[in-house]
């Protein structure tokens, strides 16, 4: 299978580049779905545009089988200034593909080819482009404008490039792979003043340095040791002088878990300690959570088949054993609590991470990855 796709494997890393090269931020993928709808319709596929504004569903039937396999690659670009300094870099600027999607579409489609010139399965299969994953929405307005009613779907995958594991290495992961994600803006309300004259004030700055210190005995104390979470203040804004206290300093602060419970407790603590906090010194503090996606949880079933696929093609050197779940996130996890199903992760190599200005992603597994993609709806359709 692999063999085949190698054959014209350079096709697909020449899009690939192009892709990468032509980047589009969140629900703008239109040349992008432009290009893929293109292919998949010369290849025969019954192909529907526009769901969920710019996402593609094409499908594909072959003999009288009633199950159907959905696979999903993502397509969207983020908002970063690219430093790679390679050929095709993005002509863009301030968007480049920093985390693979232009690889995970390139492998949909050079799969999409192998299928559609001699696939052997009984059923349907369903390949799901989807839109604006780096902002979370995706997934969710597909299933929102009816992806699995329109596609009905026995089980549902995707993949994810990952550096730093060996090239062509899979993991799987059964259960919670990947964190829900959450975020929290705090606003800490004082008095402001001279800086000369602090006790005249309710310096917010000195409230925040100690609620941001406060916020992380919330996994350490108040999780269950065995849970994991994560609670990261990534901005701080307040004051432009040095000798004046302002009135306000804001925080942005994003949660992560792996359980629901988990889930909850976070956000049930963060605004009661902020507002404890806060209070502590005079202040007020403004708590505005906002609830993202959940988990990325594989369900047992689908997984093992995934992992055994994975051996039986690539052998067990490459089938990472002790594949461990990862604190980013991923909105496919509105899928799989729609349908049964797998996200896997394919070892990019070394190199620059996830959403890392220098990234690129590895054409070295485009081929493998989509074999992998072929012999799945083989398998699963057999």
């Amino acid at each position: 299978m692999e063999g085949r796709i190698l054959g014209f494997a350079d096709e697909f890393i020449a899009l690939r580049r192009d892709l990468h090269q032509h980047p589009e931020l969140s629900f703008q993928e239109h040349r992008t779905a432009g290009i893929v709808a293109g292919h998949l319709e010369g290849w025969g596929y019954e192909v529907t545009r526009g769901v969920a504004g710019t996402g593609v569903v094409a499908s594909l039937r072959r003999g009288q089988g009633s199950k159907s396999l959905g696979i999903r690659a993502d397509m969207d670009a983020l908002p970063i200034q690219e430093t790679t300094g390679l050929s095709y870099a993005s002509v863009h600027p301030g968007v480049m593909h920093a985390c693979g999607h232009d690889g995970h579409t390139a492998i949909l489609l050079a799969a999409a080819r192998c299928l559609a010139e001699g696939g052997e399965f009984d059923g349907t299969v369903h390949l799901i482009f989807q839109p604006a994953e780096e902002i979370g929405a995706g997934a969710a307005k597909m299933i929102a404008e009816g992806l699995f009613e329109r596609f009905p779907c026995d089980a549902v995958y995707g993949l994810h490039n990952w550096p730093n594991v060996g090239v062509g290495h899979i993991g799987c992961v059964t259960g919670p792979a990947m964190a829900s994600v959450d975020q929290a803006r705090i606003t800490v309300r004082g008095k402001g003043g001279h800086g000369a004259a602090p006790h005249e004030t309710v310096d917010p700055v000195v409230v925040s340095a100690h609620l941001i210190t406060a916020l992380q005995t919330i996994v350490s104390r108040n999780l269950n040791p065995l849970d994991a979470g994560v609670v990261t203040v990534g901005s701080i804004h307040g004051g432009s002088a040095s000798n004046v206290i302002p009135d306000s300093v804001e925080l942005k602060i994003t949660v992560r878990s792996f359980r629901p419970e988990v889930r909850a407790l976070l956000k049930e603590r963060i605004p009661a300690l902020a507002r404890a906090q806060a209070e502590s010194f005079g202040a007020v503090a403004e708590v505005d959570y906002q609830w993202g996606f959940p988990a990325v949880v594989n369900h047992a079933e689908e997984t093992q088949l995934a992992r055994q696929l994975a051996q039986d093609t690539f052998g067990e050197a490459l089938v990472e054993r002790d594949f461990q779940p990862r604190a980013a996130s991923e909105d496919f996890a509105n899928m799989l609590q729609a349908k049964r199903g797998s996200y896997l992760f394919f070892g990019n190599g070394a190199g620059p991470s996830l959403h890392n200005p220098g990234y690129d992603f590895n054409d070295a597994i485009l081929a493998p990855a989509a074999s992998y993609w072929t012999r799945l709806a083989e398998r699963f359709l057999a």
